[in-house]
């Protein structure tokens, strides 16, 4: 297996090309993933199911899925806080 620096070669990102889409798939575990998921409402199509909050992101570059996964980021931390914040978490 070749390297560069310490990360193995199967685990590095290709270069993007300008054309090239950009997807992120993420499958979120938490036992509060109703409430969660309706924060996602506004965000992201999604699908629920049980414990697990699943999406799949696509963008036309990796400035935008980055762009939206940090919004994705801050919809979920808030609306655990609050749930937190509510006793709504336990």
């Amino acid at each position: 297996m070749t390297s560069r620096g310490n990360f193995p070669r199967e685990i590095q990102m290709h270069q993007q090309k300008r054309n090239d889409s950009v997807s992120l798939q993420l499958l979120l575990e938490h036992s509060d993933s109703g409430p969660l998921s309706s924060s996602l409402i506004t965000e992201a199509e999604f699908s629920h199911n049980g414990d697990e909050i699943s999406l799949t992101l696509t963008a036309n570059s990796f400035s935008d899925i980055r762009a939206r996964w940090n919004s994705i980021m801050r919809a979920l931390i808030a609306s655990e806080q609050s749930l937190e914040a509510t006793s709504g978490g336990d």
